[in-house]
């Protein structure tokens, strides 16, 4: 099988970016490791403060976000970092050429019930002119990403990136320590019947979305004439990750309970580095309004509307948009 350096090498990866994901999913190796020991290391539970965006913190977070911020402003490659649970952005090295955003440990409730669990990250280049303490050099749309990916930690801790040149799968060898590529250019099926949503929250929904969603429920008695299944992980990684293997659509919408706040999802954390997988596997990502990766930020911490997955289900998903876009333009 072959390694990560020799697919970034065939990818075309410079020397410094390589080195800079191998730097990154070392840490990652030791967020593995510490979830894997679990209650053994008395590191499930939660702490009594909560991150930035106001959730009550867990005992994984705080050591999972520790561990990458020390590999990495150590490795000299990068300017800054922006992370979930930290406020601001954290300076590294002013020489630094890259930015790095992520999100340390995706689903981190499931921790308690040992099931999936992942860190989010993207790299961007570093405006050279601007101070390593300056969050507006994070403002960039997600088409400046230079690469992106997750680290899964399952029964197998897996690999998903990209640099641009496709969408790879690795598994971790625990024997040697290092990713091999196991499922190459990933492609995720356009068509699909199966969607992953939170149901609970179907009252707050936008009409456009509620009515795909009961359209997708009515299955074969339906509009759409086909049975769907619906899978929900509770971990964006862990979702995103079946759509990769086997196609599907992932939503997390608009909700009207906040108007301020236009989605759960953040869009350095998990949107863009997620959108930049699934449309270099083949499939779209889209906020119901427009691409995802093309979202101008505002702030480090913001957050969107997120559709993602099969190309022809996004597509089906998003003509629910338009009419009902159409249908309030005629009666204005």
């Amino acid at each position: 099988m072959k390694r990560l350096n020799s697919q970034l090498q065939q990818d075309g990866a410079p020397l410094e970016l390589i080195l800079l994901i191998r730097t990154l999913l070392a840490g990652c190796k030791e967020i593995s490791f510490r979830v894997s020991q679990g209650a053994l290391a008395g590191v499930l539970g939660s702490t009594l403060s909560e991150n930035v965006q106001g959730e009550t913190q867990k005992k994984l977070d705080v050591i999972s976000n520790q561990i990458l911020k020390d590999t990495l402003r150590e490795s000299g490659y990068v300017k800054a970092i922006s992370s979930e649970e930290e406020e601001n952005v954290v300076p590294c090295n002013p020489e630094g050429n890259y930015l790095v955003s992520f999100d340390p440990l995706d689903g981190s409730s499931n921790t308690e019930i040992n099931s999936l669990i992942g860190t989010i990250f993207s790299i961007a280049h570093a405006p050279q002119w601007m101070k390593p303490d300056d969050p507006s050099a994070f403002l960039q749309p997600g088409t400046q990403m230079v690469a992106a990916g997750y680290v899964l930690y399952g029964p197998s801790t897996m690999l998903a990136m990209t640099t641009g040149r496709g969408t790879h799968l690795y598994t971790l060898d625990k024997t040697h320590g290092g990713f091999l590529v196991t499922n190459a250019n990933v492609q995720i099926p356009e068509q699909t019947s199966e969607f992953a949503i939170n149901t609970s929250n179907q009252r707050h929904w936008e009409a456009p979305i509620q009515q795909y969603v009961s359209d997708l429920i009515a299955g074969s008695e339906g509009p759409r004439k086909k049975d769907y299944n619906m899978r929900w992980v509770a971990a964006m990684v862990g979702d995103i990750h079946r759509v990769l293997c086997r196609g599907g659509i992932f939503m997390y919408p608009f909700d009207k309970r906040n108007p301020k706040i236009p989605g759960k999802l953040r869009l350095l954390y998990e949107a863009n580095p997620m959108a930049f997988l699934i449309e270099q596997a083949g499939g779209l990502a889209s906020t119901g309004e427009g691409r995802i990766m093309e979202v101008m930020p505002h702030e480090i911490h913001q957050r969107v509307p997120t559709l993602l997955g099969s190309k022809e289900e996004i597509e089906a998903c998003l003509a629910y948009y338009s009419k009902d876009k159409n249908k309030k333009a005629v009666a204005s």
